[in-house]
């Protein structure tokens, strides 16, 4: 048991165990004595053993960070955006924070201090890097952290489930406004974009040599699940590569030749010359999953082809048209005859 004293106008927290050293510590409030020899006295039941906890008094978290950024964070395959992440991190004043005084309550003000700035989903992702972050630290550097204080957090709710369908003539819209434009492939991206319900990084990373002629397949090594998979094309999709590849530079590997930026700006160009507002590019994903749906494919299958892991995220994409289903419902039932 844990004796808890105050001198000298402070509480001392002393631990007495038998096999180990006994450990005391000074703090301002009782709260706080008692608290840590509580976790104290835990992880003596859990590892046998209190661990040199000098290290957590002396590093911050900012400084965790800063070798997170150089370390882990050139592994990743979305290594640019965790960096502007990081960097913002290592800017807001939680940084500051050492790991032995880091506690549940600096996370939870932090999440609403940054829900008063950003979205819930940017929020999120923060909170899962500094969560990744402390794993790390414990499982790889032998920061002996007791436990993981953002795991203890409740995270904002992300609502950003988007019906945004294309209506009325917009996809003839979108493609007589790429028509128009100076990038010569970009109906061709678009229609693959909608034909094949693929990501944008996957569009923009495809190469020839992902194209199969004879099997007309797109083979992608990677994707953002972190597995590959093979995406048939229908007709009009395949149509458009080929006619694309007739005219496309030979000594070009990519398929899209440009950037996620250069996209963006060529998409919001578009959307001005089309007349239409409110529609992302990530809609066009959307698009294409609900129309896989329209042409009869189970929910397997077009998971199969769209690389949803869980059919949770997979039913947030697919809306599917109601006046399509309207059709279906009202087609003659098969006789006993047929079946």
């Amino acid at each position: 048991m844990a004796t808890i004293r105050k001198l000298r106008g402070r509480w001392q927290a002393q631990v007495r165990r038998r096999g180990m050293k006994p450990r005391a510590k000074s703090f301002d409030s009782k709260a706080d004595a008692e608290k840590w020899a509580r976790d104290l006295e835990s992880q003596v039941d859990r590892f046998g053993a209190a661990p040199d906890t000098k290290i957590l008094e002396s590093t911050t978290l900012g400084q965790l960070l800063e070798r997170y950024q150089r370390e882990i964070t050139p592994t990743k395959r979305g290594a640019v955006q965790e960096d502007q992440r990081i960097d913002v991190l290592r800017r807001h004043d939680l940084s500051h924070r050492t790991l032995i005084g880091l506690s549940q309550q600096d996370i939870a003000c932090f999440r609403d201090e940054r829900l008063q700035a950003v979205a819930p989903s940017t929020t999120v992702r923060e909170m899962a890097i500094l969560s990744h972050v402390l794993e790390v630290a414990t499982r790889d550097w032998g920061m002996p952290l007791a436990k993981n204080v953002v795991k203890l957090v409740r995270r904002p709710v992300i609502r950003n489930e988007r019906c945004r369908r294309l209506t009325g003539d917009e996809e003839q819209r979108l493609l007589d406004g790429c028509d128009a434009g100076q990038i010569p492939y970009l109906r061709t991206l678009l229609i693959v974009a909608i034909e094949t319900g693929m990501r944008r990084g996957e569009l923009l990373g495809l190469e020839w040599s992902d194209v199969s002629h004879n099997r007309r397949v797109i083979t992608l090594r990677l994707t953002k699940n972190g597995s590959g998979r093979q995406v048939p094309l229908s007709n009009r999709a395949f149509d458009v590569l080929m006619d694309w590849k007739q005219n496309a530079d030979v000594d070009q590997s990519a398929v899209f030749p440009m950037t996620a930026g250069a996209l963006e700006q060529a998409w919001r160009r578009l959307l001005i010359r089309a007349g239409i507002k409110g529609l992302r590019f990530h809609d066009l994903r959307h698009e294409g999953i609900s129309r896989l749906f329209e042409r009869g494919l189970n929910v397997i299958e077009v998971s199969s082809i769209s690389g949803h892991k869980e059919l949770r995220m997979l039913k947030r994409y697919t809306h599917l048209s109601a006046d399509d289903l309207v059709t279906r419902l009202a087609a003659p039932k098969p006789s006993a005859a047929h079946v």
